[in-house]
Order: C-alpha cells, then structure tokens, then sequence
C-alpha cells in the first residue's frame, strides 16, 4: 500500500512529484496531500503545513472536549473549533516569554452547541487546554533529526 506497512508507526512524508512542493503523507491506511497555496510558489493541491498543524489541535481539542461531556453525560450536541496561526511581534504579546522579534499565535475559537449550564461550559472550555496536542505545543519539544538512507 503506497510502499508503507500499515503496523508502522508513525507518519511518512514523501514528494510526489507532481508540483513544485506537493506532499503525500502516509498515516496507516490514510493518505492525504499537502501543498502550499499559488501565492507562495506551490500548486495548492491540498492543505499546508500549518493548515494541518492547527487541524491537529483543532482536531484534538474537539476530541478532547467530546470525551469530557460523555464521562459528564452532558448534553453537549456539537463541538466546532475554529483556529487561525500568525506571527505576531513579541512586543504585543503579554503572556508570553520572549519580548524580542516575532512568536507564533494561534486563535482557538470553540463553539458549543447543547442545553449546556454557564459551569458546564467552563469546564469544558478549561478541559479544552487538557487535549493532548495543546500539552505538546505548549511545552518543551525536543525533535531529534537523522539522516537515514532511502529506501
């Protein structure tokens, strides 16, 4: 399947070929596109890196708040997040560390449909910083690189 066994773990990242800068990326039996739009020199054959990064968290953050009201037997009908990514300068950003130059921002907007209380939102608004892709980008990421021989 695509020359990727399905036990692997993990994600393979290859060009097609096809494009300037389009990615098929092999995820178990899933395959999907990356590309970058027409404006920065791609073909826009499917969503950018950063398209996916934020579909990660969104993905996740959903997931994440899904899980919580079924424990909770809430009455949580829809969950639809909505994220964008800039760079912002450090200056303009009181929350964060960094003071000097550009950091990254996403805005996570999450919409809760459902009979739900005032103290049932809250909870899951804050349970929504528990998904597990929120932990990782907001924490230490230690990414180890190595060059291996093509197969």
């Amino acid at each position: 399947m695509n020359g990727q066994n399905i036990a692997d773990p993990g994600v393979l990242v290859r060009e097609t070929g096809r494009g300037r800068f389009t990615q098929e990326i092999l995820s178990g039996r899933h395959v999907l596109t990356a590309d970058e739009p027409v404006a920065a020199g791609g073909d826009d054959a499917g969503p950018g890196p950063y398209e996916y990064l934020l579909a990660a968290l969104g993905a996740c953050t959903s997931m994440t708040v899904r899980m919580y009201a079924q424990r909770k037997g809430w009455n949580l009908t829809r969950v639809s997040v909505r994220l964008s990514h800039a760079k912002i300068h450090a200056q303009d950003c009181a929350d964060c560390e960094t003071k000097i130059g550009l950091v990254d921002r996403i805005e996570r907007d999450i919409a809760l449909e459902g009979a739900l209380s005032a103290e049932q939102i809250a909870a899951l608004m804050a349970i929504a910083d528990k998904c597990p892709v929120h932990r990782t980008l907001t924490s230490e990421i230690s990414i180890v690189t190595r060059r291996v021989e093509a197969a």
